[in-house]
């Protein structure tokens, strides 16, 4: 059995953006950390009054944030990763759909955390909940971090799931969004949680399961 999970807002509420400006902050600079803080505010504001797609922000943001991390490099970005879901991501985790990941592989069931999110930010998750990962790798040149590639986003991310796993379709899938769709239309028991409204007007159309609700998060 294949089970292949979303992340970010799937099986935690936080921020792999806030996880690594922290890391910034407390190993690097508190005055970079601050300044970035200021500069993404802005924008900020325009995405959560829903002027422009949040996702799309959010993921243009985990890129961007990158290019703080000086001197990266893998031995760098492992203690980054750590600290962003020991500090951020890991104590807003959802440890509802989290137990059914892990009924799920005490089950003989092979897990996968898919996400746009960088790999080097959602393995330290994804060891905590016993899956495995498909996310955006990253790569090193002269000091820097950079994604390799697109982000394993909407089709590409179902696309980087089936062709890795060498597979036509999953036995569960567990997404939030309507980003998720893609994901979710290739599974035999596709999960809408905590389901934004669009996602939640298809699951609803198609009769796909839904856990937990948007209400109950505030």
């Amino acid at each position: 059995m294949i089970v292949v999970s979303d992340m970010m807002g799937t099986l935690t509420t936080g921020s792999p953006v806030l996880g690594l400006v922290d890391w910034v902050r407390h190993n690097q600079s508190k005055m970079q950390a601050r300044l970035y803080m200021l500069s993404i505010m802005p924008s900020y504001l325009i995405a959560k009054r829903g002027w422009i797609d949040w996702q799309t922000w959010a993921q243009g943001l985990m890129v961007n944030s990158l290019k703080m991390i000086k001197q990266a490099s893998p031995e760098k970005m492992q203690l980054v990763g750590e600290w962003a879901v020991e500090h951020d991501l890991w104590k807003k985790r959802r440890e509802d759909v989290i137990a059914r990941l892990r009924e799920h592989a005490s089950q003989g069931a092979q897990v996968y955390i898919a996400s746009s999110v960088v790999e080097p930010i959602i393995e330290p998750f994804a060891r905590r909940v016993g899956a495995q990962t498909i996310g955006t790798p990253v790569k090193y040149a002269d000091g820097k971090v950079r994604v390799a590639g697109e982000l394993a986003a909407q089709e590409r991310k179902i696309e980087q799931v089936l062709r890795r796993l060498g597979v036509q379709r999953v036995d569960f899938a567990y997404g939030d969004t309507a980003q998720d769709v893609p994901l979710l239309e290739h599974a035999d028991h596709p999960v809408a949680v905590y389901p934004d409204e669009a996602l939640k007007a298809v699951a609803l159309a198609r009769g796909w399961e839904i856990l937990g609700s948007r209400e109950k998060d505030g």
